[in-house]
C-alpha cells in the first residue's frame, strides 16, 4: 500500500468490510467535491481483511449490500463506514460543516420575537456557547433538529415561510424577473399598465437578502408586501 492508501471500514450483520482508497480521493469524496466513488478506489476488491489481502465472500458482499457492484458497495462504505482522515482534514471537514448548519439555520428560520432573520453571527455564538457537538460525517441537515433544540435554550428560534407579493414596475420587470424565479416564484401576472405583480414563497431568514436583491434590480421602486 502507498503512503496515500487508507482503509475504510464497515461492519454489518456481524461480517467486516475493507476497501482500499486514496485518502485525499476519499476526503474529497465525503465532502462533496468528489461524485464518483469507484475513483476513489486504489483496487476494486472488497476485503476482510485488506492488510492481509483476505477478500470478502461474495455471499456476504450480496447479503450486506444487496449488490455485488463494486462502485455501489463503494459508496454506501465511504457513506456510512469508517473512514480514517487526518487530524488537518478532520478540522477542516468540522469548520466546513459548522458554517453549512449556520447557513442552513439562518436562511430557514426567523427570531419569533421580532420576526426578524437571525443573523449567522448569532447563532455561530449560540452553537459555542451551547457546546454544540458536530458530527463530520453526517449531513447538516440529519444534524439540525438536535442543534436547534440546543441552541434554543440561548437564543429563541422560529422555521417559517415568507410569503411574498411584490409589484415590479414595467420599466423594471425584465431585469426583476431573474430574481423572482430565484426565489420561489408561485405566480405571476401582467397588469394592465405593464407592471408585474408577482408572489412568491421562500425560506423565511431569506428576506432581509431578497429585499436587497429585489431593490437593487428596480432601483427601491419595487413595491412589496409580506403576505
Amino acid at each position: 500500500m502507498s503512503s496515500k492508501t487508507v482503509i475504510v471500514k464497515y461492519k454489518k450483520e456481524g461480517n467486516e468490510f475493507e476497501i482500499l482508497v486514496d485518502s485525499e480521493l476519499a476526503y474529497e469524496y465525503i465532502t462533496g467535491k468528489r461524485s464518483d466513488a469507484l475513483k476513489v478506489l486504489e483496487v476494486e476488491e472488497v476485503f476482510k481483511d485488506a492488510r492481509k489481502g483476505d477478500r470478502q465472500s461474495e455471499e456476504h458482499i450480496r447479503k450486506a449490500f444487496g449488490t455485488t457492484e463494486i462502485a455501489k458497495i463503494a459508496e454506501i462504505m465511504l457513506k456510512h463506514g469508517e473512514v480514517p482522515i487526518t487530524t488537518e482534514q478532520r478540522n477542516k471537514l468540522l469548520e466546513e460543516k459548522r458554517k453549512q448548519i449556520i447557513e442552513i439555520i439562518a436562511k430557514n428560520s426567523i427570531d419569533p420575537r421580532t420576526n426578524a432573520p437571525n443573523p449567522p453571527l448569532r447563532i455561530e455564538n449560540a452553537m459555542r456557547e451551547a457546546r454544540v457537538s458536530i458530527d463530520p460525517f453526517k449531513s447538516g441537515t440529519e444534524q439540525i433538529d438536535d442543534i436547534v433544540k440546543k441552541i434554543t435554550i440561548i437564543m429563541p428560534i422560529k422555521f417559517s415561510t415568507a410569503k411574498i407579493e411584490v409589484t415590479i414596475p414595467a420599466e423594471y420587470s425584465n431585469r426583476a424577473f431573474g430574481t423572482l424565479k430565484k426565489y420561489g416564484l408561485k405566480s405571476e401576472q401582467w397588469l394592465s399598465n405593464g407592471s408585474l405583480q408577482a408572489t412568491l414563497e421562500f425560506p423565511a431568514g431569506m428576506q432581509t437578502e431578497f429585499f436587497d436583491r429585489i431593490n437593487s434590480a428596480t432601483q427601491g421602486k419595487a413595491v412589496v408586501k409580506v403576505l
